[in-house]
Formats: C-alpha cells, structure tokens, sequence
C-alpha cells in the first residue's frame, strides 16, 4: 500500500506591511483624546509610528494673535521621548453644533461675517434633516487671511519637526439643490478657496509630510454631476508635491470609490496620500464579501487597491484593543 502524505495549511491572518512597494505609515487617530499617546498599548507597539491628533483653530488662537503652541510642544515632546511621530490635524470644522472650532475674536467681529456657518445633514433626496455642526468661512478672504497667519506661526514652531499636517474634509453640508448657500459662497468660489488654502499649508510647512483631506466636492457627484472639482484639487496637489487623502476608509463603498478614492488611487505614484479608519468604518460590510470588513481588508484596500503611504487608524472599541493593536504589532514584529 503506498503512503500517501497530506499537507495542512492553515491561513491566518497576517499584516502584510513589508512587502508594499510604498512605505506604508502607521498611525493611531486619537482626535481630541490626546492625553491617549501616554497609553502603554500604544508606546509598546513596534508597527505604530506615531498619532495623529487634532487641534482646533479655537485652541490654537484663543484671541487674536495669541497663540498657545504649547498644547502642541508638550504632545510632540512626549511623543519624540518615545520614539513616537506627531501627525496633526488642524482642524476649523465640527460636526456637532455644541462646538466651534473658530475663535471668539472671527466669531463676534463683523468684519469676518460670523466667521463660520452651520452646516446642515443633508439625505439622498437633498432634504435637511438636521443640523451638522459648524464649518469656518474658508470661501471668506478675511476669514482666510486669519489662518494663513495660524498655518505660518505653526510652521515656523514646528515645520520638519512633526512629521505632518492635514487640513479637514473639503466635504460640506450646504444644500446644493436650493441653492441655499451662505453669504458670498458657491461651489466655484469654495473650490477655488480650498486650493489657496493648499498652496499655503504647503508653502508654511515645506519640510513636514502635508496633506488635504479632500472626499467629496460640494456641488458635484461624480462620476454623474463632473464639475471637474475634485480633479482640479488632485491636479494641483500633483503640480505642487501636496498629499491628499480623507476621513474613512469605507472598503469598496460605491461613493468614495467614484469621488475621492478614484483620484487617490490614480495619483497615487505621484503624491503622498493618507486615508483615516475612523468610527463606523469597523462596522461597514465589505460588498466583495458581504461580511464585516476585517483589519486585514482594510488594510490590504489602502495599501494594494489605492496605494496608500499612511493609514490613520480610529479607536472605536472593540475594535481597537482586540483586533487593530495585535494587527499592528504583527507588522513591528516583521519589520525587525
């Protein structure tokens, strides 16, 4: 009787990091919860680089031409002990009315026109259902030409010594089939106005990774409504070596693939980019499989799918501890 041998593999899953022909960048997306960077869990992990951590314009300039740079010095000196990066988010939008992100000084000064307006939630068939928090005037010059001034104090402090910066979703909920717009703003002269704001992180910060969180464009709906929006932005990132990237990584959903994850994964050989996992994106189904999305698809869609140089992962429990921290300590593991 002859014998017959039997092999069994077993497939587990495993980051794959190493073998991406693109650094790819780990980060942990702490938001406001900054005083989370002195976590063990965190420092310890050998396949985490650093975090990403947000500041608001409000924070950053309690009053007009104060600056309190010190939120960020102590966190990038923390961090640095560590052997740890700071990615910041600087951020002049919420999505929650009970908070601004814009100082008093614009907010209560005629001449910037409130210095911000309230956004709005906005369903499929472009009815406002409710309130969404508040977005800077960004389209208003005066409103603008205050934060240059922040991105160039920021950048004299901390230009090549943090290892990025990204500016906030250019998504925006204003209701595009009415037309009810805030003063002085159409889609043209807000695109127009995210592009300035681009040209100056870039030219603030020369040395330090930049990055615009660019998703969707109001008053366009690719590939449908093409207001060539989101190409002029992903072009002009290209001309001038500015990354581009966004919040969510929604693994193969329709609507990011059609807007912003078309343009990324397109340039992606000639720009930095970066995406961030942030709530509910554990939780989306994955369409090729029907399943819940898993660490490793999320990770495998931004690496080899778009070509992602950095991932921003989100901390939405139970996610977080029991299946992204192993995940990423599988990926220092390999490296060393």
């Amino acid at each position: 009787m002859k014998r017959v041998s039997i092999l069994l593999f077993i497939f587990l899953p495993v980051c794959d990091c190493v073998w991406s022909q693109k650094e790819m960048n780990q980060f942990i997306f702490f938001a406001y919860e900054r005083s989370r960077i002195q976590e063990k869990s965190f420092l310890t992990n050998g396949g985490i680089k650093g975090a990403q951590l947000k500041y608001s314009w409000r924070e950053l300039e309690p009053k007009e031409n104060q600056y309190n740079l010190e939120l960020i010095q102590k966190d990038l000196d923390f961090l640095n002990s560590k052997g740890k990066k700071l990615f910041i988010q600087l951020q002049d939008v919420s999505f929650d009315t009970a908070y601004k992100c814009v100082p008093d000084y614009i907010m209560q000064n005629k001449l910037y026109n409130g210095g911000a307006d309230i956004q709005y939630y906005i369903d499929n068939k472009n009815k406002i259902t409710r309130q969404n928090g508040y977005v800077a005037r960004r389209w208003d010059e005066a409103v603008a030409q205050r934060f240059y001034k922040l991105l160039f104090v920021l950048g004299k402090r901390f230009d090549g010594k943090i290892e990025g910066i990204n500016l906030p979703e250019t998504s925006v909920g204003f209701d595009d089939s009415l037309k009810q717009y805030p003063k002085g703003y159409t889609p043209e002269i807000y695109k127009n106005s995210i592009i300035q704001y681009m040209a100056m992180v870039k030219q603030a910060f020369p040395k330090s990774v930049v990055i615009q969180y660019a998703n969707f464009m109001p008053g366009e709906w690719l590939p449908g409504k093409d207001k060539s929006y989101l190409k002029e932005l992903y072009a002009f990132a290209k001309l001038k070596g500015i990354g581009m990237g966004g919040p969510d990584i929604k693994v193969y959903n329709k609507g990011h693939m059609n807007n912003g994850y078309k343009f990324l994964k397109e340039y992606s050989n000639d720009i930095t980019t970066g995406l961030a996992v942030q709530d509910g994106n554990y939780e989306e189904i994955n369409p090729q499989t029907g399943k819940r999305v898993t660490i490793n698809e999320i990770h495998d869609f931004g690496k080899n799918h778009i070509g992602l140089n950095y991932i921003f992962w989100g901390t939405q429990e139970p996610f977080y501890t029991k299946e992204v921290l192993p995940f990423l300590k599988t990926c220092g593991d390999k490296k060393q």
